[in-house]
């Protein structure tokens, strides 16, 4: 079974942009779903983004409108942009892969949303 590993996190103002990106490694197969949690400081583990093997995306209340999450299947990569910003979403940022085999988290990438 493979590896994922985040990048792109980082401090940004309330309204900004930022772009995660998850990176695996090892056979990875394309119908496989990738997805994207986050963990607030004090709060469980929530998922925001998926997206299945056929392309199908589910956002949770939180965030849809305001990130996307794609895929690169060429590149074994997959993405989460996120606008607009809000402080509410600060947190440690996790990719996520769904196999056969169960699934596979990244080490994680802080983003925190501040003035």
């Amino acid at each position: 079974q493979g590896q994922v590993a985040e990048s792109g996190g980082g401090l940004v103002q309330p309204g900004g942009s930022l772009r995660l990106s998850c990176a695996a490694t090892g056979t990875i197969s394309r119908n496989s779903a990738k997805a994207w949690y986050r963990q607030a400081p004090g709060k469980r583990r929530e998922r925001v983004a998926l997206i299945t093997g056929l392309g199908t995306t589910l956002y949770s209340d939180s965030v849809a409108g305001r990130f996307t999450i794609s895929v690169d299947n060429l590149k074994n990569e997959w993405y989460l942009q996120m606008n607009n910003l809000k402080p509410g979403d600060t947190g440690v940022y996790y990719c996520n892969l769904k196999s056969q085999s169960g699934d596979t988290w990244g080490q994680g990438t802080q983003v925190t949303v501040s003035s």
